[in-house]
């Protein structure tokens, strides 16, 4: 990662917990994920990294679609988050999630969903109905956390492959809004122009324009979606899956129904 002071490589952020630790040391049957206890949950994440593509699918689909169901924080959620971003820098998640993407790229935008369910613009949103995000014990964890995975987001922009560096970068975006990071927002400021904002996925483009007027840079010359009633409102991800496995192409979709 270059730092994003120095410029020079910087280690990953000394604060995350191991893998391993996080699977043991949660009381997981304690938690709740969007069917019930989450007993499954040291069986599942594990199994990101199966042989079986069949397998790692089941698992990025349950990440989704159980841990974070239409874009909800779960109790399960928190720890959850911690494995996904003590992970990323495993080499394992360069495996193709669903025969065209890399699993890194998709537990990014995993990480981006959360932290935009803890963002400043939904925090905005809940104050606006008198249901703060502090009254959302998750929500605060995930806040508490937003530095970690910030780091380790950030430390990915410069991936070689351009799907995963997008990813990265779209992740930042919403974690930025921690106080002790918005400084770093002029380190992302050329990344969100030049690069997520050139993104082949509309998605990432509407993003980076957003992202830079909400941040008063400039965004003119960046092209979001054109048509608007380009796609009906079948084709859009549900909330809580990434721009990727939501598409028809993919077996990574949530296709479970409401946790009610």
């Amino acid at each position: 990662m270059a730092d994003l002071v120095t410029g020079e490589k910087a280690f990953p952020s000394a604060g995350l917990p191991t893998p391993e630790s996080v699977l043991l040391d949660t009381d997981w049957p304690s938690l709740w994920h969007a069917y019930g206890p989450a007993v499954d949950v040291p069986a599942q994440l594990p199994a990101l990294f199966s042989d079986d593509p069949h397998a790692r699918e089941a698992a990025l689909q349950f990440l989704f679609g159980t841990l974070h169901h239409q874009g909800t924080l779960y109790e399960a959620t928190v720890p959850a988050a911690l494995y996904v971003a003590s992970i990323l820098r495993d080499p394992r998640t360069n495996l193709v999630a669903d025969q065209r993407l890399p699993l890194r790229a998709e537990l990014l935008a995993w990480i981006a969903s959360v932290g935009q369910t803890a963002s400043d613009d939904l925090e905005d949103a809940r104050r606006e109905n008198r249901f703060p995000l502090d009254d959302y014990p998750q929500a605060v964890d995930i806040r508490k956390m937003r530095p970690l995975l910030f780091t380790t987001a950030f430390d990915l922009t410069d991936d070689p492959d351009r799907r995963i560096r997008e990813a990265a970068i779209a992740a930042c975006i919403p974690l930025v809004d921690d106080p002790q990071l918005q400084h770093h927002r002029t380190a992302l400021v050329p990344l969100v122009r030049q690069v997520l904002g050139t993104s082949e996925l509309w998605q990432h483009r509407e993003r980076a324009i957003d992202a830079l007027d909400a941040w008063g840079e400039d965004s003119s010359g960046l092209e979001g979606q054109q048509n608007p009633f380009e796609f009906c409102d079948s084709d859009l991800p549900p909330t809580g899956t990434s721009v990727w496995s939501a598409g028809p192409w993919s077996s990574t979709s949530d296709t479970g129904g409401p946790p009610f």
